[in-house]
């Protein structure tokens, strides 16, 4: 027999619902402030009612104190039940509405009073404070109950004090009044409490909507989770309100752009500085997959508004794979150059083989000789004009890809550079992608010429690329030193718009400057100054500062 399951307790709580707690919670709010101020209410009301029914109760012992036959007939009269001052008081009291009226000689014996019986008997109370000439304010307990009081002294013709007068109003009346107050209080109490309730709906409803309806738990744990998945994903998350300020950054997004807590409450332009990067954030420049160079990096950014006004912006790291990119067109470029070197070197040695078997020996001798030097004659005057050894090897080997390409590649005769470069990789960089992007603008076209001069001015270099394509508008000049900006068809792994920028990021961080003009004759001319780029004659480069390259920076 399978064991009987256990009773459900039955859990009493908060309920779930964001939207029923805080209408449950509103609602407790307004109930306990009507009933705070209906309390408050009524403490006051209470005390100002007992209030009023004294000074009532001085008013008439006053008015029927000054009723000079009252003393007169005091002092003449013996205490009855049909004397003149028990009728006397009697017409006042009925007049009034108050409880009872005595009158009370200086021995505090009753001259008047409500029940006849009572008169000439001695008063329940202490009349001394108002035999004494003064007058009294009290709730007080007597022969006919708890009363609201007033003594005064009664004065005869010659002002001096012969007896007293004490007036009750019944506290019963008191209470009634205030208990007659009471519904009225609860009725706007309730009211209030229901105006109250309905706010309470309404902004429960708007906290409905903009909750969508969640627990505070289920609220609890999106927030943990968001937070989770912003500091764990690998992109860079930047999020901005309505007003285009930063309000979330993730870890990435730090790291990518270089910068920290401070920069949130900021717009991007105050936390970033000019540039593509900024005008992305701020919705300045649209589109997907926005190309753009943060410092070293090269990133990928995507805005998307949100539906409060703002906006949020996801940044991808890719100058892994830009290098990688790089690498491989430089690598094709290389196996190009070299299986069209190979095509030469057979059609040679085909040359060479028919020179031998028809027994010419000289003209073979010849005719490897011109071959020879013409390539030591071309490493010669690289060398000769530049001493830095890896430039020279990479202006060998784009020569040598030029002349595939039927393009002739000049080493202007003013090109003159020392081995004191402080960063040879930078300026490798900054020769390649100009020569790179000269020979693609002169591929193809008639009389192709690619002129490259290299010269140093103290510890300045001055590097100057010139070709004879078809040039760069003037319109235009600035535009090509934007991120992401080309002419060209993007390669199969990736996007183009790179090469300018860097070089130009890379001279204005060492001082310089990198511009475009138009070339003699046609063609555009690219010139770079690197301020300080050499070291001081006669000291080794390994003992200077290291600049860092493009691919480096900071």
């Amino acid at each position: 027999m399978s064991p009987t399951p256990p009773a459900r307790r039955l859990r009493l709580g908060l309920p779930r619902r964001v939207f029923s707690q805080v209408l449950l919670m509103q609602v407790a709010i307004a109930a306990g402030v009507a009933v705070l101020a209906t309390g408050l209410f009524l403490a006051p009301l209470s005390k100002q009612l007992d209030n009023e029914a004294m000074r009532r109760a001085l008013a008439i012992a006053q008015t029927t104190a000054q009723e000079p036959q009252v003393a007169a007939d005091l002092q003449n009269t013996p205490p009855t039940a049909d004397g003149p001052v028990q009728r006397e008081a009697e017409r006042i009291r009925r007049a009034t509405h108050a409880e009872y009226i005595v009158v009370m000689d200086l021995r505090g014996i009753r001259w008047s009073h409500t029940n006849p019986r009572q008169i000439g008997l001695k008063v329940s109370t202490s009349p001394e404070e108002a035999l004494a000439g003064n007058q009294v304010m009290e709730i007080d307990t007597g022969t006919l109950g708890r009363s609201a009081r007033g003594k005064v002294p009664l004065y005869d013709a010659d002002h001096r004090i012969v007896g007293a007068v004490s007036v009750g109003i019944a506290y019963d009346s008191v209470r009634a009044r205030l208990i007659s107050a009471i519904p009225g209080l609860l009725a706007y109490a309730g009211g209030a409490l229901a105006v109250g309730a309905l706010a309470a709906w309404l902004i429960s409803r708007r906290v409905q909507r903009q909750t969508r309806d969640l627990a505070f738990s289920d609220i609890s744990a999106l927030l943990a989770e968001r937070e989770a998945m912003l500091h764990g994903i690998r992109e860079g998350v930047v999020a901005l309100d309505r007003t285009g300020r930063i309000r979330l950054l993730n870890d990435e997004a730090r790291r990518l752009l270089g910068i920290g807590d401070e920069a949130v409450g900021r717009t991007p332009d105050e936390a970033l500085g000019a540039g593509r990067t900024t005008d992305v954030l701020a919705g300045r420049v649209t589109g997907t997959d926005l190309l753009t160079v943060r410092g070293q990096r090269v990133l990928v950014a995507n805005r998307m508004p949100t539906d409060d006004g703002g906006a949020v912006a996801t940044l991808r790291d890719r100058t892994e794979l830009e290098q990688l990119g790089r690498e491989l067109d430089s690598t094709r470029g290389l196996i190009d150059a070299l299986r069209a070197q190979d095509h030469e070197h057979a059609n040679r040695m085909h040359t060479l083989l028919g020179l031998l078997e028809l027994e010419m020996y000289d003209d073979a001798v010849e005719f490897v000789g011109e071959v020879v030097g013409a390539h030591r004659v071309t490493a010669e005057q690289v060398t000769e004009k530049i001493q830095d050894p890896l430039l020279a090897a990479l202006l060998v080997g784009k020569a040598t890809v030029a002349a595939e390409r039927g393009v002739a590649l000049w080493v202007s005769d003013r090109t003159r550079l020392p081995d004191r470069l402080i960063d040879p990789r930078g300026l490798v960089t900054v020769v390649g992608n100009l020569v790179d992007n000269a020979l693609d603008a002169v591929a193809g076209t008639p009389h192709a010429r690619v002129e490259v001069e290299l010269r140093t001015e103290g510890r300045t270099a001055v590097l100057r690329v010139c070709d004879t394509g078809p040039g760069i508008p003037a319109e235009q000049r600035e535009v090509v030193f934007t991120e992401g900006w080309s002419t060209k068809e993007p390669p199969a792994h990736g996007k183009r718009g790179i090469g300018l920028s860097l070089v130009r990021r890379l001279a204005e961080r060492q001082g310089g400057s990198a511009t475009v003009s138009e070339a003699d004759g046609g063609g555009a001319e690219f010139t770079v100054v690197l301020p300080e780029a050499l070291t001081e004659p006669g000291l080794a480069p390994a003992l200077s500062a290291p600049v860092a390259s493009a691919d480096e920076e900071a």
